[in-house]
């Protein structure tokens, strides 16, 4: 948590056991939860947050670097404390969003700049389809 804290700090952004609390969930999981989930794990240890805070706590965080907004194509956005550009597949089937390495995607950077002529400067990418874990349980139905 300390680590944390001093992240906040060096963000100029206020440490508060709500701030913490949120930057430690999303810092902490690779399920990329959507603000909801987020106030719904953290109900039991911070009975007294509301959604509102959540909400307020999450844009903070993103306009201060520390998370990123990933919109998959639902009613609301995902976030994810892994701020390096890399691209995510999300399962069409359980709504699961996963992170793909990186270097991936230098390839197609490469390309679209030398095709483009464009200075990239990041770039966010989503890929859909069908999980493992889905494809299994279909296969049993």
């Amino acid at each position: 948590m300390q680590k944390l804290a001093e992240l906040l700090k060096a963000k100029k952004l206020k440490v508060t056991p709500q701030r913490l609390a949120i930057f430690n969930m999303l810092y902490n999981t690779t399920s990329h939860p959507s603000a909801e989930t987020i106030y719904k794990s953290l109900q039991e240890t911070h009975p007294t947050m509301s959604l509102a805070t959540v909400y307020k706590t999450l844009d903070a965080l993103q306009k201060a670097g520390l998370i990123q907004q990933l919109n998959v194509g639902e009613d609301s956005f995902r976030y994810d404390a892994n701020v390096s550009s890399h691209p995510h597949v999300i399962c069409l089937e359980c709504n699961r969003v996963f992170d793909l390495e990186s270097d991936i995607l230098n390839d197609l950077r490469s390309k679209v700049a030398s095709n483009t002529d464009f200075d990239l400067i990041s770039e966010k990418v989503y890929l859909y389809g069908t999980c493992p874990e889905c494809k299994e349980s279909m296969k049993e139905e």
